[in-house]
């Protein structure tokens, strides 16, 4: 691709800087695994035909000014410096466990393999015998909702080669739709009352308030130690069944509750009777703040120059869970629910966001880093959970039997990513593996979770 030489520099948005500050530097990997052997040609013929290479993003040069202000310089892309193949001789042997080789392998890439600066800040890396494709994007150029969805753009439905991905999409409920008064003061000052309380706690946990320690606690400087990587899966249908059973839930209700049990039998399992019953240990998730809730068609975006829908648009909400030896499974997602219910009151997600802007653009990134590393050396784990397509999808004409997603560089021990894709839930489980040994065992905390909150529900009805 020529390089467009009447194109000026573009200046990194302010989320953009966060995560080139060296506590922050997060690199996303995606997983794709292909039911067929993959054609190297095919993959880099469907690269260069693809929206990816004609996004501004994916084909600039990170660069410098004489004031050290980062800016966005458009260049050549020349596919063959990104597109690795993987020797796959070099990589730890695991038998025939495919999981577990590419999950080592995706772990190993967490802490030892930085993006060069010399090209656009994304790999693909090629697991030929596993055929599985893992996508290496830095977080500077977009969050998981805009790189979810430039994935999606260059899929197409098994069922019909020809029609792209059912995208998820749609609004926000809030106390605005309320047609009778009296629910939209009452609206109102739920608002205010939780934003008030939630901001301050946000506040504080930014500054000096951190979880008492466990068996799981991370902490400064873990962002750099040896990590081991597990995968929890999850049928939706299972997880449509606890919801049904506990009154106006949704799937991340049931999916946090799954977090606070499973994680509660882990700390049982390594620490008996160490903990006092509700302890509580306070995870971190990022909230999508654009208008529309779900993935975003990148194809009409780009068309439209809606240029403001693209990188990293996400607040933080603090989702304190809470240690119990034993209790019922589905009180786990009923408290969950309560919780999430009084969070999505509050402005916190967005107070988050401001708060994070302001200190770039008035303290600069160093500062603004800092209290980002700080909140998480603050809180035990950070969870995130992107819908993706209902339908089985391809690419290249090549099946999809997997989508997982994972990060790296946070100084927390535990960080969980879920991905659904087509009637399968799948989450990737990040650990210190000096902290954390087993996130195998782990992962089979939170699966047996899920079995017996089903279980429970189906008693129910």
């Amino acid at each position: 691709m020529a390089s467009p030489v009447n194109i000026s520099d573009e200046p990194l948005t302010p989320a953009g800087r966060l995560f080139l500050q060296p506590e922050l530097k997060t690199i996303i990997h995606c997983a794709l695994g292909f039911k067929y052997h993959m054609d190297i040609d095919a993959i880099k013929s469907t690269i260069k035909s693809s929206l990816m290479i004609n996004h501004p993003r994916f084909c600039s040069l990170l660069v410098h000014d004489k004031n050290g202000f980062e800016h966005w310089r458009r260049t050549e892309i020349d596919i063959d410096r990104h597109i690795i193949l993987v020797d796959e001789t070099s990589v730890a042997n695991s038998g025939d466990d495919v999981e577990k080789i590419v999950n080592d392998y995706i772990a190993d890439l967490s802490v030892s393999t930085p993006l060069g600066s010399d090209k656009p800040l994304w790999e693909i890396h090629i697991m030929m015998e596993k055929k599985c494709v893992i996508f290496r994007i830095h977080h500077a150029l977009g969050d998981g909702i805009s790189l979810m969805s430039m994935l999606l753009a260059n899929c197409r439905k098994a069922e019909d080669p020809t029609a792209v991905p059912t995208l998820m999409t749609g609004g926000r409920r809030d106390w605005r739709e309320e047609k009778d008064w009296r629910g939209v003061l009452m609206g109102v000052l739920k608002m205010v009352l939780f934003s008030l309380v939630f901001c301050l706690e946000f506040v504080l946990k930014s500054l000096w308030i951190r979880d008492r320690k466990t068996v799981i606690s991370g902490g400064d400087g873990v962002e750099l130690w040896p990590k081991k990587l597990a995968t929890a899966k999850f049928l939706l249908e299972d997880m449509k069944t606890v919801k049904k059973a506990v009154a106006n839930a949704t799937i991340n209700d049931v999916v946090f509750g799954v977090i606070s049990a499973g994680i509660s039998t882990y700390l049982d399992h390594r620490s008996p009777k160490s903990l006092k019953e509700g302890q509580q240990l306070t995870g971190i998730s990022m909230v999508n703040l654009r208008e529309k809730s779900g993935l975003q068609d990148l194809k009409k975006m780009m068309e439209s120059n809606l240029t403001c829908r693209w990188g990293n648009k996400f607040g933080i909400l603090l989702l304190p869970t809470y240690y119990y030896h034993k209790i019922e499974p589905l009180e786990h997602v009923k408290r969950s629910k309560a919780m999430i219910d009084r969070k999505k009151k509050s402005l916190e997600a967005h107070f988050s966001y401001q708060l994070v802007d302001l200190a770039m653009s008035w303290l600069g990134p160093k500062v603004a880093s800092l209290l980002n590393y700080k909140i998480m050396c603050n809180t035990t784990f950070t969870i995130s959970n992107v819908v993706g397509p209902k339908e089985e999808i391809t690419i290249a004409g090549n099946p999809i039997t997997f989508i997982r997603v994972s990060t790296s560089s946070l100084p927390q021990a535990l960080v969980m990513h879920a991905v659904s894709y087509a009637g399968k839930v799948e989450m990737q489980i990040v650990v210190a593996k000096d902290i954390i040994p087993d996130p195998e065992f782990l992962a089979k905390c939170f699966q047996d979770s899920l079995l017996e909150m089903k279980n429970a529900a189906l008693a129910n009805l």
